[in-house]
């Protein structure tokens, strides 16, 4: 089983925005942060979700179990009831909903932000990297 914890961070709302994950696994141990464009902050949780799926897509690593943990409630409910009435978060959705479908079995979990605090420290580093390349 793959255990995957999300974050991410924006300044401003909307603003620059970083993304976090962190991979947990019997031979993986990995940390990964990232800046993403400007984003609400409910866009950059669903940008860094369609980011994980991707990325366990591009490493083959979607035909095991995985277990996605998000601090996000918005994310989480969202993917949960396979329903969103906001447009901006529909595009998400779509594209979550499409790679979901490439999984043998995610499950994705809400927890709270104290479970989460190595997320959220490598999507303050994503921020940071995107407010450097802003200010370039």
């Amino acid at each position: 089983m793959l255990k995957i914890y999300l974050d991410a961070s924006t300044k401003g709302n909307p603003g620059p925005s970083g993304g976090g994950i962190v991979l947990v696994g019997e031979q993986i141990h990995e940390q990964l942060s990232f800046p993403l464009e400007e984003l609400s902050n409910h866009q950059a949780e669903f940008a860094v979700m369609q980011k994980a799926l991707s990325l366990l897509i591009e490493r083959n690593l979607h035909q095991q179990t995985c277990m996605f943990f998000t601090d996000s409630k918005v994310v989480a409910q969202t993917i949960d009831k396979d329903h969103t009435s906001n447009s901006a978060f529909q595009v998400y959705l779509t594209t979550i909903r499409s790679l979901l479908n490439q999984f043998s079995l995610a499950i994705i979990q809400w927890i709270p932000e104290s479970q989460n605090k190595g997320a959220d420290h490598l999507a303050r580093q994503g921020l940071s990297k995107a407010l450097k390349s802003k200010d370039r």
